[in-house]
């Protein structure tokens, strides 16, 4: 028994030792975590994918890797302390708050873990290389997520002349399509999450933000 707290003790002074050592020298651009479980149950951190051993889950940084090796519930807050991340960067990005909510509700139905099919991750659900260009470094972070993805609304409400419908289909999209289109893609997929972000846009107007 204390020769497995020895062992533990030293793989948690040596995770935070890394931990530490990433975030002073990790660049702007970094490669993807593996987090992968072996066959007796064993929880290791990868750069790549590890035959045998099954992916348990991706991450953008070391932050609460420490958690999942130790199988720990991770608290990434709740919709109270994301809504103070709305309200701030809504402020300082002038989008509306009831369409960075509507968004989210489609997104990720507001969970900050969510990762779709084609990588795109967190609240917001921002792509590899958008969470680039746009300074975040971990997308599963509520509060760098929101701040990412309100900050490329933004972005995109320049570009489209603050016509909300397009910047809607834009975010899904991406904004080529909707110029090569002039307008919305007929794209099923588009056309339907047009309507989603709308219509959660108004109930949220209606709920939250006291709008006729």
């Amino acid at each position: 028994m204390a020769l497995k707290l020895f062992h533990f003790r030293k793989l948690a002074s040596l995770l935070k030792t890394l931990i530490k050592v990433s975030l002073c020298f990790s660049p702007v651009v970094q490669a993807e975590i593996y987090i992968h479980q072996g066959p007796n149950g064993e929880r290791m951190i990868s750069d790549r994918p590890v035959q045998g051993y099954v992916l348990l889950t991706k991450r953008d940084t070391f932050a609460n890797a420490g958690h999942i090796l130790a199988n720990r519930p991770i608290d990434a807050g709740g919709p109270a302390e994301f809504k103070v991340h709305i309200r701030n960067a809504s402020k300082k990005y002038m989008v509306d708050p009831a369409l960075i909510e509507a968004i989210i509700q489609v997104e990720s139905s507001f969970r900050s873990d969510a990762v779709s099919r084609s990588g795109a991750t967190g609240l917001m659900q921002l792509m590899p290389g958008t969470a680039q260009d746009l300074d975040v470094l971990d997308r599963y972070n509520p509060r760098e997520n929101i701040h990412g993805g309100v900050r490329y609304i933004s972005e995109l409400m320049e570009r489209f002349n603050n016509n909300m419908t397009l910047v809607i289909a834009a975010y899904n999209a991406g904004p080529g399509a909707v110029e090569r289109h002039n307008g919305i893609p007929p794209k099923a997929e588009t056309q339907r999450y047009v309507k989603k972000v709308m219509k959660a846009y108004h109930d949220f107007r209606m709920v939250r933000y006291g709008a006729q």
